[in-house]
């Protein structure tokens, strides 16, 4: 037997199983993994070959005898009633009834509610009165001679669990301190089925953060990646307490139903998955508004009442597109159903962004034949960790950027907390192995904000995330690989006729287009491609009459009335925020005729009127920043926005040459360098 195994074995015997036989066993077992695996564990924790045959028959004679299907529930209840007692394999729950005084437990495939169990039983498997376990149970059939309250033939005798009954987290714990970092995070791996020999360091710890919803609570994941790599496993297989939706939800059963007073979800699960995020586009945006709130702060308001929940929100999605294809022509959050896509406020509450891309596709080699936890108790012990706080931790050593704000801050600390969870629980971590934690969430939620700023808003322009060394003051600072889509502005020339222009709305959200102008014989007619609308329709429209009324001057009056001229406007970031591009369509129009390219890495700014007034941008800071951090190396800039260049951070006029101009020609002129 392999070292890991053995230790593992050692440590916590009856709670690893081998995962191969999980594989043999589950197919036509219709009953949860974590029964199998307690059961392969019970009976099938060894190396010996005859003897994990002679368990495996055990457990599928187990099965085959003692299980009782849904649809067979009167049938069960009549066998108990003529033979006298029998032992079933069932889901059993118990409950207290005051009205009785008395508890009663219930057997859900048996399909009794009211059957009478010791109290002994309820003090020794606490987990009954917490949602049931599965169990191994001997019934008996006899008359009631209650004198009072309700009444039932039914009679447990014992109550064998062959789930976990009761878990001891202190035991947990202490046994972890016998394995090292590495070793731990092949366990818990190998646990969730898969071989650790194939995943490099990074790609296991990406596994592990999707564990952190089971431990953390109000923990917000998003992870978009290709098909068929295992997004949503975990929450399909590993816990009893985590949910997983295939489609839109309402309010009422996601958080509060008026009707019936009942809590929703967010109440009665640890956490709740929306797997195929894409099909969520047709959820009522009264979920995703009161969802908003809830990922913030984990209350909701229904009715009168201002409820909490503890349910972690995560989103697993498909990408259509190779990673960078998204990062070159959009952003990373393009797979999303729009109604969350558009609402960045939704978005900045994610805490950490999985990238899905780089954890490889499912294939058999990947899948473990070693010993794992069995994964009711792995489930046990992550919603034991719920209970702890770890957030503070990194603070022993480590102070944060000054590029987090509040929420950044919030999404770091509880990323770190989470893995802590999951690779230390003793709660002791050494220095560098916390600085590994901290990088792992500060680039997680980084590629949250980078996306944010690509969107085009200017508020989330401080992506330079960092961490300082309390000791040395020696500050990191942590990338991601897909860092803010930058050489978007190409560093190279444009074709002529092509130009780079950006505008910014009354919300300071910022519009980067590349405009591009084509040529062909006819007689100075402006035709504009279907993309084009409303304000950056009209500002190219009123540009193009004033270029007709002044070609005369600008020395190209027989190619203006010999050319028509074909516009088409590209989104660079893919949101939808429309510009007015007077100016650059002036000097795309002059690049085309001229057979001549504007200066490479060039962005043009400012409108004008019908007169050929230059209209100045409401504000330079925002779109100089996303312009710099998409590329741009120059600027083209409105005079009258010269006294504007006062507001602009001194990391973009140390890497942003501005260039003034005060009328159309001079810009024009300028853009082509000329002057």
């Amino acid at each position: 037997m392999p070292a890991l195994d053995r230790k593992a074995n050692a440590a916590f015997a009856g709670k690893v199983v081998r995962k191969d036989l999980v594989r043999k066993v589950k197919v036509g077992a219709n009953v949860p993994v974590y029964v199998l695996e307690y059961l392969l564990g019970k009976y099938c924790a060894t190396d010996d070959p005859q003897a994990i045959e002679a368990g495996l028959r055990l457990v599928k004679t187990t099965l085959a005898n003692n299980f009782v299907r849904p649809d067979e529930s009167n049938k069960a209840q009549s066998y108990v009633k003529e033979k006298g007692k029998h032992t079933f394999i069932d889901k059993v729950k118990v409950r207290y009834l005051s009205d009785d005084d008395k508890y009663w437990a219930e057997l859900v495939n048996f399909g009794h509610k009211f059957v009478h169990v010791p109290d002994h039983f309820i003090r020794k498997y606490d987990l009954l009165l917490m949602g049931g376990i599965w169990a191994q149970i001997d019934i008996r059939h006899e008359y009631d001679d209650t004198a009072r309250g309700k009444r039932s033939p039914f009679w447990i005798d014992e109550i064998k669990p062959i789930q976990l009954g009761s878990f001891n987290f202190e035991d947990y714990r202490t046994y972890r301190k016998e394995f090292d970092s590495n070793d731990w995070v092949d366990l818990l791996v190998r646990s969730i089925g898969l071989e650790p020999a194939y995943f490099s360091r990074r790609q296991k710890l990406l596994l592990l953060v999707r564990l952190i919803p089971l431990c953390e609570q109000n923990y917000n994941l998003v992870e978009l990646g290709p098909r068929g790599t295992g997004k949503s496993y975990a929450f399909q297989e590993i816990s009893p307490y985590a949910i997983l939706l295939t489609g839109p939800t309402t309010v009422a059963n996601l958080f509060y139903n008026l009707a019936t007073g009942k809590m929703g979800l967010v109440g009665l699960w640890d956490a709740i998955a929306f797997d195929e995020v894409a099909d969520l586009q047709k959820m009522p945006k009264e979920v995703v508004t009161t969802l908003k709130t809830y990922c913030e702060s984990g209350t909701f308001a229904r009715g009168k009442e201002a409820l909490t929940g503890h349910a972690a929100i995560t989103f697993f999605g498909n990408t259509n597109q190779p990673v960078e294809v998204m990062v070159r022509s959009s952003h990373l959050f393009i797979p999303m159903p729009e109604v969350i896509r558009e609402d960045m406020a939704f978005l900045d509450r994610i805490h950490y962004y999985i990238p899905g891309w780089e954890i490889p596709k499912m294939r058999m080699e990947f899948f473990t034949e070693h010993y794992g936890f069995v994964v009711n108790y792995l489930a046990e012990a992550l919603r034991a960790l719920r209970k702890h706080n770890y957030t503070e931790i990194a603070d022993r050593y480590y102070s944060l950027g000054s590029h987090l704000n509040a929420r950044d801050v919030k999404a770091v600390r509880k990323t770190v907390s989470g893995l802590v969870k999951l690779i230390y629980p003793h709660g002791e971590v050494a220095k560098d192995e916390l600085s590994e934690l901290v990088e792992m969430a500060l680039e997680g939620r980084r590629r949250v904000k980078e996306q944010l700023k690509k969107m085009g808003s200017f508020e989330y322009h401080q992506t330079s995330f960092s961490y300082m060394d309390i000791e040395t003051r020696e500050e990191r600072f942590v990338g991601v690989p897909e860092q803010g889509g930058r050489d978007m502005i190409s560093s190279d020339p444009l074709a002529p006729g092509s130009v780079y222009t950006a505008s910014v709305d009354d919300q300071g959200r910022v519009g980067l287009y590349r405009l591009e102008v084509g040529c062909s014989p006819g007689t100075g007619k402006l035709k504009i491609a279907g993309g084009i609308e409303g304000i950056m329709k009209e500002s190219i429209q009123r540009a193009f009459a004033y270029l007709s009324g002044q070609k005369v001057k600008m020395g190209i009056s027989q190619q203006v009335d010999t050319t028509d001229f074909h516009v088409e406007a590209i989104d660079l970031l893919s949101n939808r925020i429309p510009c007015e591009a007077g100016i650059a369509l002036i000097v795309a129009v002059y690049s085309a005729v001229k057979k001549n390219s504007v200066l490479p890495g060039l962005l043009i700014l400012g409108d004008m009127s019908i007169q050929g007034n230059i209209k100045p941008l409401r504000s330079l800071a925002e779109p100089l920043q996303v312009g710099m951090d998409n590329g741009a190396r120059r600027a083209l800039i409105p005079l009258e926005n010269k006294r504007n260049f006062l507001e602009v951070s001194g990391d973009i006029v140390e890497r942003v040459d501005p260039i003034f101009f005060s009328d159309p020609m001079t810009a024009s002129m300028k853009a082509l360098g000329m002057t």
